[in-house]
């Protein structure tokens, strides 16, 4: 009989095996349960591959995805002489398709049946698989039966019952990405407590770990660095499918072999993109999360992500898709706090605990965007990894460790947090104990009589980004813990018990605060650290301007230009009314109504100053909106109902009013007073339309305050397109 290695040789012609896999074949081949939690590119599918292969009867592998299971299909009949070695089973099959399935199982041919969880479950498959002799079942992206993992599904919540009904054989649970919370969810779910348990190291030390802020030139951004790195292959991730078509097209007509990937293209065009990238003919996939799970190509040179994920096992599992061969392994994520609101939005609505879970992960993503600390430290300690800093494999492959910030002495600060938490009895997750120490008094801790504590009020010289960076830094140095089971109430540990009694010295690096970085300060970094920032004094040149043809045309200054406009007039230097229009948030409307003075004064200065202006990199915009365009402002002029309008066009609510923002702050006039009479009384309207006439800008936040929540947002913005289009148009 063959030896396991002679086996490996003889069925996937591989010497050796990687890491744990050797084992954990051996202990399914032993019957016993098992539990596999490895990293993305790390071989977790062979370790069922090779001892389904090995065995009598069929193994019965459960997976999410239809593109990954013909993948693995496809791979393992390459290996064998029989086709019929391994199946998919599910809806797309024929009849005779489904039959001849059966057959080779029957025939003892099958070794392998990929199966969605939602084909498991249905009555004539149970009935059939009752029959068969199965040799285990597999549960690959086992984190899908965790509410607290990335990709929750709720059919896989099924699966213990479902293999009781069967008969319960041995199972092999699989994972690429699994904090310690979701490790135990999956173990007990599925029945499997007494399971063997391989855990290899998340550490991937050739990947780059970098973190930059999201500013209006993020495509012109992403757009240099792929011309840095032409040839090679990439994938940016964006969370809609709206914004993963505008990508693909914008990098298209930048002259980049690009191709968008989601869940809303047909199934034939989804193959036929991916087929394009594994074959080179595509150089980037601009995708949402339904590309990448099992695509094994391991010459992926960078993953970006367009808009931050909304948790660090989504994030930690997309980078894990970049130099699989251990090669250069790029992983470049664009974050503004404003995607996390809107992240934040998507959860009202859904049920508390679900609420809970959405909003705890994402402040996670929000810390790890943050922290000053080395990126890599903060990941593995996230999936209850230590690692060495300084030592350790790829330390210093990462943002902040090659470019690290001012460090200062935090014992004290540190202390007053651990005391803090003491003194609530390990009562409270991170925002009220920062609440507390600023002097924030809730109703909460009101109730609580927070204000009596000798910590209230004690941290107020520092704001309440200080103390969540501190709180962190602390979880992270083992002296705090989160309880999952609360969602996330702060515990003090043995530790940070002995650091109250005993502090030591604690230095500290300060968070990145991307609010103040905004659009006024990096605009474009290459990978030499090198960079082009707006030119300060005919910011501060243009910024008087808007307010003297503020004052002589009697609108406020932000109906004249808003920032991000001046942001870009002092980057590119328009000095025609042509140029001036491809300035974004201007458009032909703004540039003949207020343009004149301007591509004056900028011509002015560029002559004065001897700027060459930046003709070198221009990134054209993709021009099919004008279609949407147009189609709105007729629509509106037809006063057609901006909920049929949106309708019509596929779009959400939110989405067509920030459509309409466009066409109104680019220039053009919109009408829907006839939206607004059916919304609010005539007394409303004025109200508000007056507070923006006097407001000195026009941002929702300080209008929503102002009013004390009378209006909500849809409320405001639309009252605002009226304002801005009567009085800047």
């Amino acid at each position: 009989m063959l030896t396991i290695q002679e086996q490996l040789k003889k069925f996937f012609g591989f010497n050796q095996f990687k890491g744990n896999q050797e084992a954990i074949v051996k202990s399914v081949i032993d019957g016993n349960d098992t539990f596999v939690i490895m990293p993305t590119g790390g071989g977790k599918s062979l370790c069922y591959q090779l001892p389904a292969l090995m065995q009598e009867g069929t193994a019965i592998v459960v997976s999410p995805l239809i593109a990954l299971m013909k993948n693995q299909v496809d791979s393992l009949r390459g290996f064998s002489e029989e086709n019929g070695v391994a199946h998919v089973l599910n809806s797309s099959l024929t009849k005779r398709e489904t039959e001849q399935v059966k057959t080779d199982i029957l025939n003892g041919v099958t070794k392998l049946l990929y199966v969605a969880p939602e084909s498991l479950t249905k009555e004539d498959n149970v009935e059939f698989f009752y029959k068969v002799n199965i040799s285990f079942f597999a549960i690959d992206e086992a984190h899908c039966i965790s509410e607290w993992g990335h990709d929750f599904r709720p059919e896989y919540r099924n699966l213990r019952n479902i293999i009781a009904k069967i008969g319960r054989k041995p199972v092999i649970a699989l994972t690429a990405t699994a904090t310690p919370k979701v490790q135990n969810d999956i173990k007990k779910n599925l029945g499997m407590e007494n399971a063997k348990v391989f855990k290899a190291s998340f550490n991937r030390p050739n990947l780059y770990y970098e973190v930059r802020p999201k500013t209006k030139h993020v495509d012109k951004e992403i757009i240099r660095f792929i011309k840095q790195n032409m040839g090679k292959s990439g994938i940016i991730y964006c969370l809609s499918r709206k914004t993963v078509e505008e990508m693909a097209q914008t990098l298209q007509v930048n002259g980049i072999k690009a191709l968008p990937y989601h869940a809303g293209l047909d199934a034939s065009t989804r193959v036929k993109h991916q087929d394009a990238f594994l074959m080179e003919d595509a150089d980037v996939i601009v995708a949402t999360i339904a590309f990448g799970m099992g695509i094994d190509k391991p010459d992926v040179r960078f993953v970006i992500h367009y808009d931050i994920p909304k948790s660090l096992e989504s994030y930690y599992q997309e980078t894990g898709r970049a130099g699989r061969d251990g090669g250069e392994g790029n992983c470049i994520a664009f974050y503004s706090y404003k995607d996390i609101e809107k992240l934040e939005k998507f959860l009202h609505g859904k049920p508390v605990s679900e609420q809970e879970v959405g909003m705890q992960l994402l402040q996670e993503v929000v810390a790890y965007a943050e922290t000053s600390m080395n990126r890599r430290k903060f990941l593995l300690h996230y999936f209850g990894e230590k690692f060495d800093e300084v030592n350790g494999p790829g330390a210093a492959n990462d943002d902040n460790t090659r470019h690290p910030r001012k460090k200062f002495e935090a014992k004290d600060d540190v202390k007053l947090v651990l005391e803090t938490v003491k003194a609530t009895n390990e009562k409270f997750k991170a925002q009220p104990i920062v609440q507390i120490l600023i002097g924030k008094l809730t109703t909460m801790l009101r109730q609580y009589k927070a204000d009596q504590l000798s910590q209230y009020n004690e941290g107020a010289d520092q704001d309440e980004k200080h103390w969540m960076s501190v709180i962190r830094q602390a979880i992270v140095a083992g002296l705090l813990k989160k309880d999952i089971e609360k969602y996330g109430v702060l515990l003090l540990t043995d530790k940070g018990d002995d650091f109250i009694q005993n502090p030591v010295s604690f230095m500290m690096a300060e968070d990145h605060d991307y609010d103040e970085e905004g659009d006024d300060e990096v605009i474009i970094t290459d990978q030499k650290g090198g960079g082009a920032a707006l030119d300060q004094t005919l910011f501060n040149l243009l910024k008087d301007l808007t307010r003297r043809v503020a004052k002589e045309k009697g609108v406020p200054p932000y109906a004249v230009f808003q920032e991000n406009s001046l942001n870009e007039m002092a980057l590119n230097y328009p000095t025609t009314l042509e140029e001036l229009k491809n300035i974004s948030g201007v458009g032909e409307g703004k540039a003949n109504k207020f343009g004149k003075p301007f591509i004056k004064a900028i011509a002015g200065y560029v002559e004065e100053n001897d700027i060459q202006k930046p003709d070198d990199f221009v990134v054209k915009s993709v021009v099919n909106k004008s279609g949407l365009k147009v189609y709105i402002i007729q629509s509106t002029d037809r006063k057609l109902p901006l909920d049929d309008i949106a309708s019509a066009k596929g779009l959400s609510m939110n989405n067509l009013i920030t459509e309409i923002e466009h066409i109104v702050n680019s220039g053009t006039k919109v009408n829907i007073d006839y939206y607004l009479e059916n919304m609010l009384d005539e007394d409303q309207v004025e109200e508000v339309y007056d507070y923006f006439m006097e407001a000195e800008t026009d941002d929702l936040s300080e209008a929503h305050e102002e009013f004390d929540g009378d209006y909500d947002e849809e409320e405001l913005r639309l009252v605002r397109i009226k304002f801005l289009s009567e009085v800047a148009n």
